[in-house]
């Protein structure tokens, strides 16, 4: 036998290098923090402290300037970000938010927590982000807004999503979760909506341990996401004294001095992080996509991030399902998974456990198995996916994933009478 999931040597025996890669000058940056004894200063006074301490406003102004918008507030996370834009963009409790069912959470739960509605518009079976033409197909009366998700790392189509919203006169919230540094068209994701939102979780491209930012052009979308994240209040500079004046519910979601500065420095390493995922997912797609069976597809006017590499699997070509496929490749060593999420409007929350907010509904939303059959096909069939395509690993190292495929493939035959 030659596969290892039969006995069979392993095509890796180590470990892949760990991830996040933090260096001296991200121990510095948190050290020098530390020693100041600032670890938030939010509301140390009135005026400019209302915005946060030195290290978020340094984060806050060196990521407006590198996506390209006049604004960026930091939060203490994508999702908390997401929440902050649903109320900023002006959504309305009972009002209809369009999202995708094959993303993280956040995206759709989001919209719950301002008492709205998520309605599942599918995905793209090529690229795996939300489909336009499905977009369109989901308005209604009740729809304000809707969240493209830049999956995995490569941009949603955005300039149809654009039209339909110009269309419709809905808002866009750009959802770059796992998007850090990815440009549609020669345009960074997150400035094409009326705000977007990015992750700093420990697994994304920029690492702070948690953390997201909103960016936006728009003043009033800016100044409402600053409030949302500090309990609704505001502290004007005109004031000398501190008192709160609250204009309405908001959350204690601010960003710490810590996770800042850690993302001052993240940010700097950003742009040679991503050459290098963009070369190894290169390295791997021009090998794996001559196996009939198997593709990865990134479009020519994307630059790809590469938070997740994904391809689909097509069973019938390939001659063993993706469950033995990926049960093989994990016993060789290389950490792959299947199916992604399993697709949000089949969870829980959205059935038995449903929020007050749908007793007072008069919307159409629905959230049974069958609304959305690409993102259903992908989970249940046809997507794999590893994360592993990312610093410190080595082009060497990308070739141990390309070589254990390329084994399971051609040892298929060894599948025959196991019960595998």
């Amino acid at each position: 036998m030659n596969l290892a999931l039969f006995g069979g040597p392993k095509q890796r025996e180590q470990s892949f290098p760990k991830h996040p890669i933090i260096g001296e000058e991200e121990k510095k940056a948190v050290l020098d923090v530390l020693e100041s004894g600032n670890l938030s200063t939010f509301l140390a006074g009135p005026g400019k402290n209302f915005l946060g301490g030195k290290k978020i406003r340094e984060f806050e102004d060196n990521f407006a300037d590198y996506v390209g918008t006049k604004y960026a507030i930091s939060f203490n996370s994508a999702s908390s970000a997401l929440h902050g834009a649903v109320v900023a963009i002006g959504v309305k409790p009972g009002e209809e938010v369009i999202v995708p069912p094959y993303t993280f959470t956040s995206t759709a739960t989001s919209v719950l927590m301002h008492n709205a509605i998520p309605v599942f518009a599918d995905v793209q079976n090529d690229i795996f982000c939300i489909d336009p033409s499905s977009v369109e197909n989901r308005i209604s009366s009740l729809t304000r807004a809707v969240i493209p998700v830049h999956l995995f790392g490569h941009p949603a189509e955005m300039d149809r999503i654009v039209k339909v919203a110009e269309e419709n006169g809905l808002k866009i919230i750009e959802d770059c979760a796992q998007a850090s540094g990815a440009t549609y068209k020669g345009k960074n994701v997150g400035i094409m909506g009326d705000c977007g939102i990015f992750s700093f979780q420990e697994t994304k491209n920029i690492a702070t341990g948690e953390g997201g930012m909103l960016v936006t052009n728009d003043e009033e979308i800016a100044q409402t996401a600053q409030m949302v994240r500090n309990h609704g209040e505001t502290i004007l500079e005109s004031q000398k004294e501190r008192t709160y004046k609250t204009e309405f519910l908001g959350w204690g979601y601010r960003m710490t001095e810590l996770e800042a500065a850690l993302g001052v420095e993240q940010l700097r390493k950003l742009e040679q992080g991503n050459k290098i995922r963009r070369n190894l997912a290169d390295f791997v797609t021009k090998k794996i996509n001559q196996i009939d069976g198997i593709k990865h597809i990134k479009k020519d006017y994307v630059e790809h991030s590469y938070y997740v590499y994904a391809f689909t699997f097509d069973e019938s070509k390939i001659g063993i399902s993706r469950d033995q496929f990926v049960k093989a490749l994990n016993a060789e060593g290389i950490p792959f998974y299947e199916g992604y999420v399993k697709p949000l409007y089949l969870n829980q929350i959205y059935h038995d456990a449903k929020p007050f907010i749908y007793k007072f509904y008069k919307g159409k939303a629905s959230y049974e198995k069958g609304i959305c059959p690409v993102t259903e096909r992908l989970y249940e069939k046809e997507l794999v996916m590893t994360e592993i395509l990312r610093p410190p690993i080595t082009e060497k190292d990308a070739d141990d994933v390309v070589s254990a495929i390329q084994k399971v493939i051609e040892n298929k035959q060894e599948f025959e009478n196991k019960k595998i």
